[in-house]
């Protein structure tokens, strides 16, 4: 008997849905199909700030997508309000977990007619994920698999400096640091900050690599290493990558001064700051940290698991992932190999 075919994206067969969050914001969820139906229950992903749900199918590798679909997992992508793929809109993280992952969470449980949802998430899509959650606004969700962050944002020092001292410099004038700023041309604030990247960043001659290692984090390049990646990804990067609100920033420099995610929303049900009292969830997480990411230190994650043990002992797991960054976790030419199958197991555990 011979093994059924692997999917790859020419295979996929995408069925997008639009709603709206509690507050009217727009989001998208894409299920995504294979060759054969799923025979297992829903999983959601959710990207990372600047990016969209697009990002998780690099066109030239085997995709965490291709490997949960031939698992017999139920796919579905997730746009929430930060996708570069909506109308561009001020946010904080509070407005994505209090708004957009709980209807996201119940859109697919509608659909599908599935009790529990699982969410596998990167950046700060795994951030607002884990503040959904804890707080007890997403009682569907059964577990968490969260990359880079979940609610103790700990950055390198030079990323702290541009936090605190160039971004009160940009918000004179600009809502958004524009990763395509990279691209080129611009005037005034666009056009200082892609000269300055251009002198700083000449390890790679592609902007967008350079804009992102401007806008998040600190190191050349900051999201990935270039040695996990192939030519054609790298390439692709220069469209997954847009614009980031200053309104996220502020709520970042508080964060970081406090060490954790600091509420910025004047919601009753949301915690002043994240990581204090205990998880309003049986939610099991699965924490993922490259233990060469210069966007969130690894420290970031075992500061949540740290929380997360005081709280509920033995229920979760921390992995710190040798010879990965931030983004290449999902986007390495070799995560399929190096990196997903651990996904697959925490899934199916």
């Amino acid at each position: 008997m011979t093994a059924p075919p692997l999917n790859d994206r020419r295979t996929h067969r995408d069925a997008v849905h639009f709603l709206q969050a509690a507050d009217g914001a727009a989001l998208t969820a894409i299920q995504v199909r294979g060759a054969a139906e799923p025979t297992r229950g829903p999983v959601l992903l959710l990207h990372g700030v600047g990016m969209r749900a697009e990002s998780f199918r690099p066109p030239a590798i085997r995709s965490i997508v291709d490997v949960l679909i031939d698992d017999g997992w139920d796919v579905w992508l997730g746009n929430w309000r930060g996708s570069i793929d909506l109308p561009p809109m001020p946010w904080a993280l509070d407005d994505v977990a209090r708004y957009d992952v709980p209807a996201l969470v119940q859109y697919v449980t509608a659909q599908t007619g599935s009790s529990s949802v699982k969410i596998v998430a990167h950046c700060q899509g795994a951030a607002a994920a884990s503040m959904a959650v804890v707080a007890g606004l997403a009682p569907e969700v059964d577990t968490v698999i969260a990359n880079g962050v979940s609610l103790h944002p700990l950055v390198p020092g030079f990323a702290k400096m541009k936090l605190h001292l160039l971004r009160p410099l940009l918000g004179g004038g600009e809502p958004y640091v524009d990763i395509a700023w990279g691209d080129g041309p611009e005037r005034g604030v666009p056009w200082l900050a892609r000269t300055a990247v251009r002198l700083a960043h000449a390890e790679c001659r592609n902007p967008s690599c350079n804009m992102a290692s401007f806008a998040l984090g600190a190191g050349h390049p900051a999201l990935w290493r270039h040695e996990n990646l192939d030519a054609a990804t790298h390439r692709w990067l220069g469209g997954e990558l847009g614009k980031i609100p200053l309104s996220w920033y502020a709520q970042m420099a508080l964060s970081d001064r406090a060490r954790q995610y600091v509420s910025v929303r004047p919601h009753t049900d949301l915690p002043r700051r994240w990581g204090r009292q205990a998880p309003a969830t049986d939610a099991r997480f699965v924490l993922l940290a490259g233990d060469r990411n210069r966007a969130f230190l690894p420290s970031s994650q075992r500061a949540t698991y740290d929380y997360l043990e005081q709280h509920q002992p033995g229920r979760h797991t921390l992995t710190i992932i040798p010879g990965y960054a931030h983004a290449d976790v999902f986007i390495g030419r070799r995560a399929y190999v190096d990196v997903f199958p651990g996904i697959l197991n925490a899934l199916g555990a």
